[in-house]
């Protein structure tokens, strides 16, 4: 998907595509459809955007082939990713971003168990399944469970979201 495209620009289209396929449009067969968003435009208000109309992912067009290749699959296989200076522009504004005042936790969280919790940190910090599991002494399919169970108790479609949502609501 691209931000600027004719008829109809890639975040509304992104929206309307996640939105159509949640309310009944997807077969549990193949399961939702996932947006990686490939631009010209390295805007921050653009990556936001696209994070929260549900895309999983946000690269640029002047990667080599072979990095949107490995990106086009990691999206695919349920994965997020978002070019290397989107990801480090995102962590210095996250670190410089002032602390937040009272931060009301949705209900939801409550039902997250304490190794859910720890699992969606280090989800939200960005390591891969094999790199949670070695941190938190556990098999990968055991992080895979984890991972989803979160992604079914928050209502969340992908890594991507618990990443937003997690950071949006200061759990790490």
């Amino acid at each position: 998907m691209d931000i600027r495209m004719p008829v109809m620009g890639g975040l509304e289209a992104t929206r309307r595509i996640l939105r159509d396929m949640a309310d009944g449009g997807a077969s549990t067969e193949t399961g939702a459809p996932k947006v990686l968003v490939l631009t010209t435009f390295d805007l921050d208000e653009y990556v936001y955007a696209a994070l929260q109309a549900g895309a999983s992912g946000f690269v640029l067009k002047d990667i080599p082939p072979e990095q949107l290749v490995a990106a086009i699959h990691t999206v695919a296989s349920g994965e997020a990713v978002l070019s290397p200076t989107i990801t480090r522009r995102l962590i210095e504004a996250y670190v410089h971003a002032p602390p937040a005042q009272a931060v009301q936790l949705p209900p939801e969280v409550a039902d997250l168990t304490p190794r859910e919790r720890e699992m969606l940190q280090l989800v939200a910090r960005g390591l891969s399944n094999a790199e949670i599991a070695a941190a938190a002494f556990v098999s990968e399919p055991t992080v895979k469970t984890h991972v989803a169970r979160i992604l079914m108790k928050l209502g969340l479609r992908d890594r991507v979201q618990i990443a937003v949502f997690a950071h949006r609501h200061h759990l790490v």
